[in-house]
C-alpha cells in the first residue's frame, strides 16, 4: 500500500469505535423513489428451529455514494408466509435501513414453526415490493431428522468467471441451507489481461469502495436467484479483506495499526451485503463469526474462523531479501495457532454431542497435502492453510481421536479445485488411518473455466495417498446427510466463460458414520 493509500484510510474517517455503529442516530423518514431500491435482491440465513435472518439492501443506485440513497433511515415493511402468494401471513413487522449500515436491513425473524419452507418480502412505501425469496427454518432441537441436505461453495471472482453455478444452486430441490466458504468478493482492481468482465474501481481500501465492490458483485442475477431460493450460512476468507492475511497481519507488510483500519471497513461492509445475525456484527475486536447451528439429532455444524485469530504465515512476509526469505525454514511452534486459543476451546468443547455427525465448516484445507508438479522431487507444503500450522492441526486431530469421534466431517474451500480426502491420525502417516473425511469444495468462478487437472498435476495424487479426488472444474459440491451415510456429489460445470454453462455431477462419495474416510458411491 502506498503512503497515499495509508493516508485516505484515516481521511476516509474509518476508525473502530464508528465502524462498531457508536455514532448518534439519524432522522427515520421516508424516501422518494424514481427507481426500483431492491437492484441487489433479498436473503436469508442462519436457520434456527423457530426463524431465520432475512436480508435486502435498498440501493437503485447501487455504484453511486451512497447508493443513490438520502442520508437518513428509510422505514421498511416485512412480512413472512406459509405460501409464495402470501394468502396466509404467519409474521409481519417494520425495520429500518439505516444510513449508516448502507440502508441494508438484517432482520432476524422467529416465532415461525421448525423444519418447514416459508416465503419473505419486504415492502417500501413508494417503492413497492421486493422479490420474494424462501427459506426453510431447522428442525427442532432434539428432533430425529431423516435427512439433511447442503451445498457448499465459495470463491467467486468476478472478473475470471461467470457465475452461472448459482443459477443451478436456485434449481437444486429440497436444500436446506448452503454453506458459503468465503471469498465472497475479491478486493483487487481491474487486472490487465483479457477476462471476461471487469471489476469497477481500483483495488478496495475504503467502506466506500468495499460497499461498491459488494454491489458489483450482488447485482449478478444468478447470485440473486440462488439467495433468494435458499438460506445461506455465511462465513468469510481472505479476498473479502486482503489477499492471505492474517490476524493483525496483511499481505504488503503494512504496520497492524493501519491494516486495522482496512480490515475494520471489509468486515463492516461483509456484515452490511450477507444475511448474518447481530451477534455477527463487527465491533471495536473485529467479527465474532465462529458459531453452531444444529439439525435435530441428526447433524451439529460448528461455522468456524480460520482468519482472525491466525498467527502469521511462515516464512512469507514480504519486505524481507530475497536471500532471506529463501533460508527461512518454516519451523512450527507450539503457540502458533490457527483459530486462537478461545476458538480452540470453543470447538474442542462444541464437539462433545450426541448428534449423528459433525461438520466442521470452515475455509482452508485440513488434511496433509503435497502440491509438487509432475517431475518435482521437492514436496510443495502450502503455508496458508493448516498444513502452513501442523501444530494447530494436531491439537484439533488429538481433539477428535480424545473424544473418540468417528463422524467429523470437514467442509473446506479456497483452492479453487475439488480436493476429497482424509485427514490422518498423524501427519507423518498420510496414507495411514483416517480421522476424519474432508470435502474441499472448487470455487464458483476463480480460476475460470480449467479442465480435470491443472498443468503439471497428472501424478499429484501418487503423492497424496489420502486424496480419493483431485479435480480443477468450476462449481459446487452438494450433500445428503442421512443418519447412516454422508453422500457427497461434486457438481462441476462446463465451462464460466460466459453466461449459460451446463452442470453435471463428476463423482459421488459416501462415508459411514462410524468409519471415517470417502469412499466411491
Amino acid at each position: 500500500m502506498t503512503q497515499f493509500d495509508r493516508r485516505n484510510l484515516v481521511r476516509a474517517g474509518l476508525s473502530l469505535s464508528l465502524l462498531g455503529g457508536l455514532g448518534a442516530p439519524r432522522l427515520l423518514a421516508r424516501a422518494t423513489f424514481t427507481r426500483d431500491p431492491f437492484t441487489l435482491g433479498i436473503a436469508s440465513g442462519e436457520p434456527w428451529p423457530d426463524g431465520f435472518v432475512i436480508w435486502t439492501r435498498l440501493a437503485p443506485e447501487p455504484q453511486t455514494p451512497d447508493g443513490g440513497m438520502p442520508p437518513h433511515d428509510v422505514p421498511v415493511r416485512w412480512e413472512v408466509a406459509e405460501d409464495p402468494g402470501f394468502r396466509k401471513i404467519v409474521r409481519t413487522g417494520a425495520a429500518v435501513a439505516e444510513a449508516a449500515l448502507a440502508h441494508t436491513v438484517h432482520v432476524e425473524v422467529d416465532g415461525l414453526r421448525p423444519h418447514r419452507p416459508y416465503w419473505y418480502r419486504f415492502l417500501v412505501a413508494g417503492a413497492g415490493a421486493s422479490p420474494i425469496g424462501t427459506a426453510r427454518t431447522a428442525p427442532a432441537a432434539g428432533a430425529s431428522l431423516d435427512r439433511l441436505r447442503l451445498a457448499m461453495l465459495g470463491c467467486q471472482d468476478f472478473e475470471t468467471g461467470f457465475f452461472t453455478a448459482y443459477a443451478h444452486v436456485a434449481r437444486e430441490p429440497d436444500l436446506d441451507a448452503v454453506f458459503h466458504y468465503g471469498d465472497y468478493i475479491y478486493e483487487m482492481a481491474a487486472r490487465n489481461e483479457p477476462s471476461p468482465r471487469k471489476h469497477l474501481g481500483a483495488e478496495t481500501y475504503t467502506l466506500d469502495a468495499y460497499r461498491r465492490r459488494y454491489a458489483q458483485y450482488k447485482a449478478d442475477p444468478d447470485l440473486q436467484a440462488a439467495h433468494a431460493a435458499v438460506a445461506f450460512i455465511m462465513s468469510f476468507d481472505d479476498h473479502e479483506i486482503d489477499d492471505n492475511w492474517a490476524g493483525e497481519f496483511d499481505k504488503d507488510g503494512n504496520p497492524p495499526a493501519i491494516f486495522a483500519h482496512r480490515k475494520a471497513a471489509a468486515l463492516q461492509a461483509w456484515y452490511e451485503h450477507v444475511p448474518v445475525r447481530r451477534a455477527q456484527r463487527p465491533g471495536v475486536n473485529g467479527a465474532h463469526a465462529y458459531r453452531r447451528l444444529d439439525y435435530g439429532t441428526l447433524a451439529r455444524m460448528h461455522v468456524l474462523d480460520t482468519r482472525s485469530f491466525r498467527s502469521d504465515q511462515l516464512c512469507e512476509r514480504p519486505g524481507l531479501p530475497r536471500a532471506q526469505l529463501d533460508a527461512c525454514v518454516p519451523v512450527d511452534r507450539p503457540e502458533r495457532t490457527m483459530l486462537g486459543a478461545a476458538q480452540e476451546r470453543w470447538l474442542d468443547q462444541g464437539l462433545a454431542n450426541r448428534a449423528r455427525w459433525n461438520f466442521i465448516a470452515q475455509q482452508v484445507m485440513v488434511m496433509p497435502y503435497d502440491a509438487r508438479k509432475d517431475g518435482a522431487t521437492t514436496p510443495l507444503i502450502g503455508k496458508d492453510n493448516w498444513n502452513g500450522y501442523p501444530l494447530s492441526r494436531q491439537r484439533l486431530v488429538d481433539g477428535i481421536v480424545r473424544r473418540g469421534l468417528t463422524n467429523v466431517v470437514i467442509g473446506s474451500g479456497d483452492l479453487h479445485q475439488n480436493v476429497i480426502g482424509s485427514v490422518p491420525r498423524g501427519a507423518e502417516d498420510v496414507g495411514g488411518p483416517a480421522i476424519a473425511t474432508e470435502f474441499l469444495a472448487t470455487s464458483i468462478s476463480s480460476g475460470g473455466t480449467g479442465g480435470l487437472h491443472y498443468p503439471g498435476e497428472n501424478r499429484t495424487l501418487n503423492n497424496n495417498p489420502n486424496v480419493a479426488l483431485l479435480n480443477n472444474q468450476r462449481g459446487y459440491q452438494l450433500f445428503t446427510v442421512t443418519p447412516d451415510r454422508w453422500l457427497a456429489e461434486v457438481k462441476v460445470m462446463d465451462q464460466v466463460d460466459r453466461p449459460g454453462g451446463s452442470i453435471s455431477t463428476l463423482a459421488k462419495f459416501a462415508v459411514d458414520p462410524k468409519q471415517p474416510g470417502p469412499q466411491p458411491a
